[in-house]
C-alpha cells in the first residue's frame, strides 16, 4: 500500500481543530490505519491547541503527516521559534498544561526541530505495521495480503509483475476473492449465506474483544 506524505496549510484557530481531526481520520482510513485514529486525532488537537495558546490565534500553521518506517509521524509547523512546547506536571486542579503530557502519554516519541524559518513540533505513533508499505491488522491481514498476491497473479498472469496488489485495486480483489469462495462453497454443497453469517459473527467477536495487552508498554 502506498502511503504518500501529505501536508495541509491552515490558520491556527480553535474552530479549525475539528476539521483537522476529520481530515486526519479520513486519511488514516485511506491508509488502513484506523486503529491509531483516536491517538492521532488527540495529538493533532493538542499540538494545534499549543500553537493557539502559546503562539497566538491566527498563526499560519502547517500539518504534515507521513509514515516513517512503521510509525505514523505527525508534524505541526509554525513560524515562532521562541515558544517551545514543554512537558509540564499539571496538577489535578490545573486548568492547563496537560497538552504535551497527553501527547507524551500516547506517542512513542515526540520532539521539536528548529529550522531557519520555523519550528516543527512532531510526534510518532506505533502503527502495528510490519513494514512501511504493508497492511495493518496483525497476522490475519498479513495472510490475506499473501492470498491477494497469489490470487491476482493467478487471475492476471501476464500482469503479475509486482510483489503487491496496488492500493487502488485491493478492494476489487477482496470482493472477487469473496465471490469465488462463495461459488466454491456452493459447488461443494455448503450454504454460502450460512458461511457468511458465521464469518461475520466471528469477525465481530474478535474486533470487539478488548485487547489483552494492558501493560502500557511504549517502545
Amino acid at each position: 500500500m502506498s502511503r504518500k506524505p501529505w501536508d495541509l496549510d491552515f490558520t491556527a484557530e480553535p474552530e479549525e481543530v475539528a476539521a483537522l481531526r476529520r481530515v486526519m481520520m479520513l486519511h488514516l482510513q485511506a491508509w488502513g490505519l484506523e486503529d491509531v485514529t483516536h491517538e492521532a486525532q488527540l495529538c493533532v488537537s493538542e499540538l494545534v491547541s499549543n500553537v493557539i495558546t502559546h503562539v497566538g490565534p491566527g498563526t499560519p500553521t502547517t500539518l504534515a503527516v507521513s509514515v516513517r518506517g512503521t510509525r505514523l509521524r505527525i508534524e505541526i509547523h509554525d513560524p515562532d521559534m521562541r515558544a517551545l512546547p514543554t512537558l509540564l506536571s499539571a496538577g489535578p486542579d490545573s486548568e492547563g498544561g496537560r497538552g504535551m503530557a497527553l501527547v507524551d502519554a500516547v506517542a512513542d516519541n515526540w520532539g521539536v526541530l528548529l529550522l531557519a524559518d520555523r519550528k516543527v513540533t512532531w510526534c510518532e505513533l506505533a502503527t502495528g505495521l510490519s513494514s512501511g508499505n504493508g497492511y495493518g491488522g496483525g497476522a490475519r491481514a498479513a495472510r490475506v495480503e499473501t492470498v491477494f498476491r497469489l490470487y491476482d497473479a493467478a487471475r492476471n498472469p501476464r500482469a503479475a509483475t509486482s510483489s503487491a496488489v496496488c492500493a487502488t485495486g485491493v478492494g476489487k480483489v477482496a470482493i472477487d476473492v469473496i465471490i469465488d469462495v462463495l461459488y466454491w462453497l456452493r459447488a461443494h454443497g455448503c450454504d454460502p449465506g450460512e458461511a457468511l453469517a458465521r464469518a461475520q459473527t466471528c469477525f465481530e467477536a474478535e474486533v470487539l474483544e478488548p485487547s489483552a495487552d494492558t501493560s502500557g508498554h511504549r517502545s
